[in-house]
C-alpha cells in the first residue's frame, strides 16, 4: 500500500497576499524599493539637469522601477498571484534585471553629481545630486537583495 504523504505542491511556500506581504522577508523589501526609488526621482527632478541624457536614464529607470513595484506590490496585496509558482520566477527576473537597470543609472547619477560640482548653484544642486546618489545605490541594493533573496528561497 503506498503511503500517504503531503504531495510536491503542499511543501512550497506559500506566497503572501494581503498584510503578510509585509511581515515575510523577500517580498517585504517592495516598500523600501518603491519609497528609495521615488526619493530618486525627486531629488533628479529637484536639480537643474544639466547632463539630460544622463540623469533622462537615470529619471526612466526610477520611475519605471517605482510603478512596476507599486503594481507588483498591489498584486501581492490583493492575491492575484493565487499561489503560482511563475510569480516567483516573473518576481526575481524582474528584480533581478531592475538591479541591472539601477545599477547603471546610479553610476550615471554618480558620474552628474561629480559634474555638477563645477554648475551653476554648485552646492544645492551638488547636494541634491549626491542625495540623489546615494539613494539610487541604496535601492539598486535593496533590488539585489530582493532578487537573491527570493532565488535562494
Amino acid at each position: 500500500m503506498a503511503s500517504v504523504g503531503p504531495s510536491a505542491a503542499s511543501t512550497l511556500p506559500a506566497l503572501p497576499s494581503g498584510p503578510a506581504v509585509f511581515k515575510t522577508i523577500p517580498y517585504a523589501f517592495i516598500l523600501p524599493e518603491i519609497l528609495c526609488g521615488t526619493w530618486v526621482w525627486i531629488l533628479v527632478a529637484a536639480t537643474s539637469v544639466s547632463l539630460p541624457l544622463l540623469q533622462g536614464w537615470v529619471m526612466y529607470v526610477s520611475l519605471t522601477s517605482c510603478l512596476i513595484s507599486l503594481l507588483l506590490l498591489l498584486s501581492y496585496l490583493l492575491g492575484f498571484h493565487r499561489n503560482s509558482e511563475n510569480w516567483k520566477v516573473l518576481d526575481s527576473l524582474y528584480h533581478g534585471t531592475t538591479a541591472i537597470l539601477y545599477m547603471s543609472a546610479a553610476v550615471l547619477q554618480a558620474n552628474a553629481t561629480i559634474n555638477s560640482e563645477f554648475g551653476v548653484n554648485v552646492p544645492l544642486n551638488y547636494q541634491l545630486n549626491s542625495a540623489a546618489s546615494f539613494f539610487a545605490f541604496l535601492t539598486t541594493f535593496l533590488y539585489i537583495l530582493h532578487a537573491f533573496s527570493i532565488y535562494y528561497q
